[in-house]
């Protein structure tokens, strides 16, 4: 993979990464909270292979890789799974 590709994703990575946090800092929803850690752990993945590591680390990127796509199964399952209604209001004396 050529330098420009690795810097290329190590930049929409990582700012995705950051863009999710914003976002779930406002939403408080896990799906958002699951996509931006699992492409911050993309991120990193790719910054290995930036300071040349990739053979040597070939099995820390297959890692990094494999859980940041299980957290982006994880949230989407998470989703689709039917939302538990509310309980109905406590009619608390004052």
């Amino acid at each position: 993979m050529s330098t420009l590709v690795i810097i290329l994703n190590i930049i929409l990575s990582a700012g995705i990464c950051v863009l999710a946090f914003f976002a779930w800092s406002r939403v408080r929803n896990a799906l958002v909270l699951f996509i931006g850690l699992a492409f911050g752990l993309f991120a990193i993945s790719h910054l290995v292979a930036a300071f040349g590591l990739a053979k040597s680390a070939e099995g820390l990127i297959i890692l990094l890789s494999v859980l940041a796509y299980a957290l982006v199964v994880v949230a989407l399952y998470k989703e689709l799974l039917p939302k538990r209604p509310a309980p109905p209001p406590t009619n608390a004396p004052k």
